[in-house]
């Protein structure tokens, strides 16, 4: 298995359907970065790609597919550094991690 399939499976700890079911809230609908002109976050559309990626085996992957896992790998490490004090459970930049597969709180 290549590294960035593996870290990808490091970084996303959310099942496709937990993603899913996530990515349906309003929560998610309102985290993360749009585009100038309003419409989808950039974190709640990679969510969708992300989804599809867990659904899809690792042989067929493309090389946009693991261009986006890299994409996904990264942004999770630069936002769990950035990890604020206190209780995270109901703040933006957890539900930003979750549009992105990862659940600081999942164990």
């Amino acid at each position: 298995m290549s590294d960035e399939v593996t870290d990808f499976g490091s970084a996303v700890n959310m099942t496709a359907g937990e993603l899913e079911r996530w990515l349906a809230t309003d929560d998610s609908r309102a985290a993360g970065q749009k585009p100038s002109g309003g419409g989808e976050s950039t974190g709640h559309e990679s969510g969708r790609r992300i989804v599809t990626l867990l659904r899809t085996n690792k042989s067929d992957l493309t090389d946009d597919d693991r261009a986006h896992m890299r994409k996904v790998v990264g942004y999770v490490k630069r936002h769990e550094a950035q990890r604020p004090k206190g209780d995270v459970t109901d703040t933006t930049w957890r539900h930003s991690l979750m549009n992105w597969g990862h659940d600081p709180l999942k164990s």
